[in-house]
């Protein structure tokens, strides 16, 4: 299978060809979790895996609570639904406080402390309350729990969002709240180790196959001997290759999808198609053909992908009432692709309930 064959296979199993669900969190619950600190951002990488849920749609669910924003897995936020969000902080919660343990001892956010500021909290969000990063470090400071800086509020809360005592609330304007855990998410799925780890690596496989384990192994956090007994356990839902002398898994086709080689993708910064893998350099095979050296081990920036790699970058501004989209290839398109690439801008206006221009910058 060589490496572009690869790309088109990952983009089919991210369901970014022919996107069938209809919810946000149909999407999130099948991918097992979306890198969100980038909160407009992932959710316009939700929206392109569905029929074409707005930005206002998805926004409800996040606010009744079917989705949750939290740190899970990496220290950085995710996106996961409700139903999974007890096992996985079981799961993965241990080894990102192992990964904040220099935080924690820098900016003196003990034990002590934890249990402390978890009372706090409790009390602070009981009965529904939802409450900013501010007001939480003002009920904090009532409770005679010093916030030095704004540094050490966020390992306080981050803390705390990993021992399972909070997750987001509904958003106040534009403003992110807090609520807590156990009246947020009502009815979370406890699952034994073995199982979380068979359930974690099948739904990443599936989606982001053909990947190894060194690429589930960065996605999910786990450790290297983890990661392993996740892929055996998973091992009969999955197929196996042999590809360059790696061992790659993926799950088996269930009928044949074919792809427009003009198919156009404006991908927003950490999407789970590309940030979800260690080796991203199945995405970089056009650039390097083309002379252009690949950025694809340090992705910034919202990435231009046509029929699986990554062709260039774009960015997007406000305008009054219009979106603009700028896309920059880093080599010349087709005028064909160039087409794919305005079907794609004006998907992204309707994602936002906006017209769309586009205004390219040139490849030179």
């Amino acid at each position: 299978m060589p490496r572009p064959d690869i790309a088109r296979q990952r983009l089919i199993n991210q369901g970014l060809v022919k996107p069938t669900l209809k919810t946000a969190s149909e999407v999130v619950a099948r991918l097992g979790a979306v890198q969100a600190q980038d909160y407009g951002a992932s959710k316009w990488g939700i929206a392109q895996r569905t029929d074409g849920l707005t930005d206002a749609r998805i926004e409800k669910e996040i606010d009744d609570g079917t989705i949750v924003r939290t740190h899970v897995l990496r220290p950085t936020w995710h996106f996961v639904v409700g139903a999974d969000i007890g096992w996985m902080l079981a799961l993965t919660a241990p080894r990102v406080h192992a990964a904040n343990a220099y935080w924690y001892r820098w900016l003196e956010v003990d034990d002590a402390v934890a249990r402390r500021s978890r009372t706090a909290l409790t009390k602070a969000l009981r009965d529904g309350q939802h409450l900013t990063r501010a007001e939480l470090g003002q009920a904090l400071t009532k409770a005679r729990i010093q916030i030095a800086n704004p540094i050490r509020l966020a390992c306080i809360v981050m803390r705390a969002e990993l021992d399972g005592v909070i997750c987001s609330g509904a958003r106040r304007g534009k403003q992110f709240t807090y609520a807590l855990f156990e009246e947020r998410v009502a009815r979370p799925t406890a699952l034994e180790r073995e199982a979380a780890l068979f359930e974690l690596a099948r739904r990443y496989f599936r989606t982001r196959g053909p990947a190894t384990v060194d690429d589930f192994a960065w996605w999910s956090g786990l450790t290297k001997a983890d990661a392993k007994r996740g892929v055996e356990a998973a091992a009969t839902d999955l197929e196996h290759q042999s590809i360059e002398g790696r061992s790659y898994w993926f799950p088996a086709a269930e009928r044949t999808i074919r792809i427009s080689s003009s198919l156009a993708h404006l991908l927003p910064n950490y999407d789970e198609y590309f940030i979800g893998l260690k080796d991203r350099s199945a995405f970089g095979v056009r650039l390097t053909s083309s002379g252009v050296r690949p950025r694809t081990d340090g992705l910034f920036g919202h990435a231009l992908s046509v029929n699986g790699q990554i062709v260039g970058v774009w960015r997007r501004t406000l305008v009054g009432r219009t979106v603009v989209v700028e896309p920059k290839p880093l080599i010349r398109l087709s005028e064909v692709e160039r087409r794919a690439v305005g079907m794609a801008a004006r998907k992204f206006g309707r994602f936002l309930a906006l017209p769309a221009e586009i205004r390219w910058t040139e490849f030179r």
